[in-house]
C-alpha cells in the first residue's frame, strides 16, 4: 500500500491541502497535486522548520508523486530527507523511520539497486517486528518487499522462505480467503513458476483467481491478471485448449475496463495469438498478432520493448518458440509502500 500521510487538525492553515494534493494524485491529476504538495511543504518547512517530522510527511507524499510519474531524479534526493529527518528526530527504531527505508529501498529496487536497497529492506524489517511483534500484517509487506528483491537477486530458496512467512503472517491475520492474501501468493506462485515447479503454482495460481473473484467481481482488471498467470502455466506445459479459454475471458476483461486500442489489450492479443499458433490455429494467430501489433505502434510507439516483441512475433511468425513473451509483461505485484 502506498502511505499517503495526512495532518490532523492542527494544521498551520487550517486547511487540508495533503489531503486535497492525495485525492488529485489518485485521480491522476500528477501536475496540480504536485503543485499543491510543494505549496504545503514550504509551509510546513516556514512553520515547524526545514527538519520536523511534519515536513518528512509531505516529502513522503511528494517524493511518491514524483516517483509515480517517473521522475527518479527528483524523487530520490526526497526519500532521503525524509529518512534523515525521521532518524534525527523520532529515532533509529521508530515506525516512521520504517516506513522511509521501505519507501527509499522500493525506490532503489525498482531503479535495479538491488545490492543499495538490501540492507535498507533489512533493517525496516527489524524495526516492523520490534515494534509491531512477528505476526503483524506490516511485517508480512515487509517481508514481501525483500523477497521480491531477493528473487530479482536469483536468491530463491531465500526468497521463497520469505514469501511463505508473509503468507503464513496473512493468513493468521485475515483468514484462508481474504483478498490480502493474492500479492502474497501471486508472488509465491510465480517464484514456484521460475523454478518448474508446476503443480504447487498451478494450485496457488488457482486460489489466488478464486479469492479475486470472489472480492472483485468476475470482470475485474486484477482478475484478468489472474486468469493471464493461470493461462500462461498451463500453456507452458501444453495445455493449450485450457490457457485459450483463460486467455479469451481475460482479454474480454480489459477490452472492457481500458478499451480496444490500450497497450495491455495488445498484450493479452499476444498471448491469446501464441496459444492459437501452438494448437496450429494459424488463421486466427495472424490477424490477431496483426491487431496487437497496430494497437502497440500507436499506444506505445515502434521502438518500446513490448512493440518490438510482438512484431518479431509476426514477422517470423514463430510464435511457438516465444512463450517467454508471455511473461513479458510485469506480473509480479509491486512492493508495497509502507
Amino acid at each position: 500500500m502506498t502511505n499517503i500521510e495526512t495532518h490532523g487538525a492542527d494544521h498551520p492553515e487550517g486547511t487540508d491541502l495533503d489531503t486535497l494534493a492525495a485525492r488529485l494524485h489518485s485521480q491522476g491529476k500528477s501536475a496540480e497535486a504536485t503543485r499543491l504538495y510543494r505549496r504545503e511543504l514550504s509551509i510546513r518547512e516556514k512553520t515547524f522548520g526545514p527538519d520536523h517530522p511534519e515536513v518528512a510527511k509531505i516529502l513522503n507524499n511528494l517524493a511518491l508523486l514524483l516517483d509515480a510519474q517517473g521522475k527518479y531524479t527528483a524523487s530520490e534526493p526526497l526519500y532521503r530527507r525524509a529518512l534523515a529527518i525521521r532518524q534525527k528526530a523520532l529515532g533509529p527504531d521508530h515506525l516512521l523511520v520504517a516506513t522511509s527505508l521501505n519507501n527509499l529501498a522500493e525506490f532503489l529496487r525498482i531503479q535495479g539497486k538491488n545490492t543499495a536497497a538490501e540492507p535498507l529492506y533489512r533493517r525496516a524489517l527489524v524495526i516492523y517486528e520490534k515494534q509491531l511483534g512477528p505476526d503483524h500484517p506490516c511485517v508480512a509487506i515487509s517481508m514481501n518487499n525483500l523477497a521480491l528483491l531477493l528473487n530479482a537477486q536469483g536468491k530463491y530458496a531465500l526468497a521463497e522462505s520469505f514469501y511463505r512467512r508473509a503468507l503464513a503472517i496473512d493468513e493468521k491475520a485475515f483468514g484462508p480467503d481474504h483478498h490480502n492474501l493474492s500479492t502474497d501468493l501471486n508472488n509465491l506462485a510465480l517464484l514456484l513458476y521460475s523454478q518448474g515447479n508446476y503443480v504447487e503454482s498451478e494450485q496457488i495460481f488457482r486460489r489466488v483467481l478464486a479469492i479475486d473473484e470472489k472480492a472483485l467481481g468476475p470482470n475485474h482488471q486484477d482478475v484478468s491478471q489472474s486468469l493471464n498467470n493461470l493461462a500462461g502455466l498451463l500453456d507452458v506445459q501444453g495445455k493449450y485448449a485450457a490457457a485459450e479459454s483463460l486467455y479469451r475471458r481475460a482479454l474480454a476483461i480489459r477490452e472492457k475496463t481500458y478499451g480496444s486500442n490500450h497497450p495491455m489489450v495488445a498484450i493479452n492479443m499476444n498471448y491469446l495469438a501464441v496459444t492459437l499458433y501452438s494448437q496450429e490455429n494459424y488463421a486466427a494467430s495472424e490477424p490477431l498478432c496483426r491487431r496487437a501489433l497496430a494497437i502497440a505502434e500507436k499506444a506505445l510507439g515502434k521502438t518500446h520493448p513490448t512493440t518490438v516483441a510482438i512484431r518479431k512475433n509476426l514477422n517470423a511468425h514463430h510464435l511457438q518458440g516465444t512463450a517467454a513473451f508471455r511473461f513479458l509483461e510485469e506480473r509480479l505485484k509491486k512492493g508495497a509502500h509502507l
